[in-house]
């Protein structure tokens, strides 16, 4: 017999990686700045692969799942990233679409990537903590299809200027 889909290995693996993100980015008020550099340059690679290996689960029910992260709870994860890693915090996008048409560099922040994938992150945790599965099931869909739309691409763009910080020593 099939296991149902959020309770197969890959999902919980993904739930727990994305939890244990969370987690980083939420104490990083915590943390020394290379030990937050440390730990979420751990976190993240782990946490592309997880999201790209699970499949696309059907959906179960009617809308959007709830959103739970509060503009609050975003600028403080923003914030926090900010002030730990202070000018470091802004870099050159290259990879836009917008550099096609554009003659000036596009800044990006790594507290404002950071900042989005959390809120997907935390969304997705914490309607998996309701126990309804169909909840769980739409809330893993619902950040599997935020990853295809733009927060996938927003890792992957933080990992360059991160990985740059651990070689400026």
């Amino acid at each position: 017999m099939k296991k149902n889909y959020i309770y197969q290995d890959d999902t919980i693996s993904f739930v727990t990686v994305a939890a244990q993100t969370c987690l980083v980015l939420e104490h990083t008020a915590e943390m020394e700045r290379d030990e937050f550099i440390e730990k979420i340059l751990c976190a993240l690679p782990l946490l592309y692969v997880k999201t790209h290996m699970l499949a696309m689960p059907e959906e179960m029910l009617d809308g959007e799942p709830q959103r739970f992260v509060q503009e609050d709870d975003y600028n403080y994860i923003r914030q926090g990233v900010k002030n730990l890693l202070g000018t470091d915090d802004a870099y050159l996008e290259v990879f836009l679409d917008d550099m096609r048409y554009n003659d000036e560099p596009i800044t990006a922040y790594i507290s404002e990537h950071l900042a989005d994938i959390y809120q997907e992150l935390k969304d997705m945790a914490a309607n998996f903590q309701t126990g309804n599965e169909a909840v769980m099931n739409d809330a893993i869909r619902a950040c599997l299809l935020a990853f295809r739309e733009h927060w996938g691409q927003k890792l992957v763009d933080v990992m360059r200027p991160l990985h740059a910080l651990t070689t400026d020593h």
